[in-house]
């Protein structure tokens, strides 16, 4: 049985709040509707006053949007479920580290997969709670080179922790403090590293799952290495790297 996601509507229209709560009742059953508010200000005090799993929440209010209440919550540990009549919006939703959004008139199914998306984070971040991270791959031994302005270096896959994409170039980081820096895309770079163990967090961080010592919830939740580096996690992204672990 999944999980019950703790959850508020945020929408200045009452009719589509009313769509939507019917909706949740008859095709998302796990989702538990503590509130609703049709502004900012209602809202951050649902926020502030609830442990909450999930907020379905409309771009455009009055008096401000999504993003500045985001803004205003600060540490962000739930998932949030936009939805719009914009379509515009989509690629800030992702910036904003949305877990999923919909498009006005909401779609049923688009609403079941959001909302089976997020049960699935949850679920596996309560799994994972209070345990030691072990990744289901074990050390993937292999070699890769980069090239250098005399010809090529040879990296052994073991010892590089992550990557970070810098437009063209990639900047890859090593267990032993050294960073190269590759003219390739971070694109090119995790398409060789993918057999290996690695997986991409992020548009600009491709990590090595053996290289992670802890998981953090949060607005996409963080993920931090062997040398105490902490790197945020897209929550686009959060499910794929969950399921890394066992």
């Amino acid at each position: 049985m999944s999980i019950t996601l703790k959850s508020i509507i945020v929408e200045d229209e009452k009719t589509s709040r009313d769509i939507l709560k019917n909706y949740l009742g008859k095709y998302c059953p796990n989702v538990q509707i503590l509130g609703e508010a049709e502004n900012i200000e209602e809202a951050l005090v649902l926020i502030r006053n609830n442990e909450l799993d999930l907020v379905f929440l409309d771009v455009e209010m009055p008096y401000g949007n999504a993003f500045d209440l985001l803004e205003k919550v600060g540490d962000v540990t739930f998932e949030t479920i936009f939805v719009t009549a914009y379509n515009q919006y989509a690629i800030d939703a992702l910036n904003q580290h949305a877990a999923y959004y919909l498009l006005k008139p909401i779609s049923i199914d688009e609403l079941i997969k959001g909302v089976d998306f997020v049960t699935q984070i949850k679920e596996k971040e309560q799994a994972l709670q209070n345990e030691v991270l072990k990744p289901k791959i074990t050390e993937n031994q292999g070699k890769i080179t980069i090239p250098t302005q005399s010809g090529f270096e040879v990296l052994e896959t073991k010892n590089i922790l992550y990557c970070q994409a810098d437009d063209n170039y990639t900047h890859i980081f090593l267990n032993s403090d050294e960073q190269k820096l590759v003219s390739k895309t971070l694109g090119f770079i995790e398409k060789k590293l993918t057999d290996y163990g690695f997986v991409r967090i992020h548009k600009s961080y491709l990590i090595n799952i053996n290289a992670v010592q802890s998981y953090h919830k949060g607005k996409g939740g963080t993920v931090e290495l062997k040398n105490k580096k902490s790197l945020p996690v897209a929550s686009s992204k959060k499910a794929i790297l969950l399921s890394f672990f066992k």
